[in-house]
Parts: structure tokens; C-alpha cells; sequence
């Protein structure tokens, strides 16, 4: 029990790993040493948990694929643009077919869990770890969770919204993003990301090269009764294309 790290979770397989059989962990629990989160999920007695320390046992100890992404990797990295009223939000990402714990999706984080399965861009790329007190997890760069932004957007997130947070971002780094939207699953995410690069004006957008990205046929409808960009052939909301 030494090994656990304050303030994250520990789940059964981890515990029979160190040693700690199922029946082990039964008599803990029945003795105070250990408090259960859930079907196969502890953590210490008195210990204050967040999402993050479920994250971080779904990362380390579950081997799991699940990374946090979209606004709240940009948020963890000081780079949202409002700040949020009510619950927070935490947006996870993983390939598709990955299942959420039940321990997790069950528990009371006192945020709400919004989990996508998704093929958008490859597992790993663009990922990086992010130290929380003592314990690191993984989340998007600040360039995957950008598209990852997009790919939530309009239904999830406000364009108008992703847009201010693409004026904000000036350091992105173009090579990164080349593997990213090269690689990018949706021509929808492709083209929304060259639209809101190109009218914000980053000198990093100028050194991508565009003739290697998938940007398909015909026209993307953001939104109904918008205003139609010809040179990204996209639809996008009226109070968008006025900023």
C-alpha cells in the first residue's frame, strides 16, 4: 500500500499485482484501511479525490487508453478561454470499442464526464504528460486537443467559442500539427481547423503543407442557414464568419 499514490485510486488488479489477493482486500477494506469507490476500485480512507486520480488508475494501472482531451486538456494547460460557471466538465478520449470503468463512470466526481470513443487521430500521437500533486497524467497537447475541440463542435462546444480559444493560440507547433491533420479521420475537424488557423492569422499556419491533408469533396454544413466559406467549403454560423 506504500506504492499508492495520495489522492488516486486503486483497483483489484493492480492490488493482486503488489500481492494484495481479492481476499486480502476484503479484510482491508473491513478493517478500515482501504474504502471502496466501486466494484473493484479503492481508495484511503479520508483521501480527497478527483477525476484525475481516476484517470491516472485507468492510465497506470488498467493500461487503459483514455486520455483527457478537447477544452479540458487546453484548460489544464492555462489556455480555455471563459472561465466556466456550474460543474466542471472533464472531456475523455479513446479509441473506439474502449469501455469506461463502471467504477469511474459511476462515481461522484462533482464534475460531469463527458467520454468520446472515437478514430479522429491516432492513440498516441500528441499526447503528454501533465503533473497534477504527485501524480502525472496523460492529456492532449494543446494541438491534438484543439481538433478534438472541433470534433465535439457544434453539438458539444460553441464554434464561436473554439474560434476565441484559436486566437489565443500563437506557439502551436506547425510539425505536430502536420502529423496531426495529416493523419486527421475527419474532413469536417480538417477544414474547420484550416478556416479558424486562417483567419486568426498565426504565422505557424503558413508552414503547413495543405496538399498533403484529406479535405474530400463537396460541401460541410456546420449549421443551418449560415454563411458558405468557398475556399474551406464549409457552412459555419453567421456570428462565426462576422469575427
Amino acid at each position: 500500500l506504500s506504492l499508492h499514490k495520495q489522492g488516486t485510486v486503486c483497483v483489484s488488479p493492480w492490488l493482486e499485482q503488489q500481492g494484495i489477493s481479492r481476499d486480502l482486500q476484503a479484510y482491508y477494506r473491513r478493517s478500515g484501511w482501504l474504502q471502496s469507490l466501486g466494484t473493484g476500485a479503492f481508495i484511503k480512507p479520508d483521501d480527497t479525490i478527483s477525476w484525475t486520480g481516476g484517470l491516472y488508475a485507468l492510465q497506470e494501472q488498467l493500461k487503459a487508453p483514455i486520455h483527457a482531451g478537447a477544452m479540458t486538456a487546453l484548460s489544464m494547460q492555462g489556455m480555455a478561454h471563459y472561465v466556466r460557471m456550474g460543474a466542471e466538465k472533464a472531456y475523455l478520449f479513446a479509441p473506439p470499442k474502449t469501455k469506461l470503468s463502471a467504477w469511474f463512470k459511476n462515481y461522484d466526481w462533482g464534475a460531469e464526464i463527458d467520454f468520446t470513443a472515437t478514430s479522429l487521430l491516432p492513440e498516441i500521437l500528441g499526447l503528454q504528460p501533465h503533473e497534477e500533486k504527485n501524480y502525472t497524467v496523460k492529456i492532449s497537447s494543446p494541438e491534438r486537443a484543439f481538433l478534438e475541440c472541433l470534433h465535439l463542435a457544434p453539438e458539444k462546444l460553441d464554434l464561436v467559442e473554439c474560434y476565441h480559444v484559436m486566437e489565443g493560440l500563437t506557439t502551436l507547433r506547425p510539425k505536430l500539427l502536420q502529423s496531426l491533420l495529416e493523419q486527421c479521420s475527419s474532413i469536417k475537424v480538417t477544414r474547420l481547423f484550416l478556416y479558424m488557423a486562417a483567419k486568426a492569422g498565426h504565422d505557424w499556419y503558413k508552414r503547413l503543407d495543405q496538399s498533403k491533408f484529406d479535405l474530400g469533396k463537396g460541401s460541410r454544413t456546420l449549421t443551418q442557414g449560415g454563411v458558405y466559406m468557398s475556399e474551406f467549403q464549409i457552412i459555419v454560423p453567421e456570428e462565426l464568419a462576422k469575427l
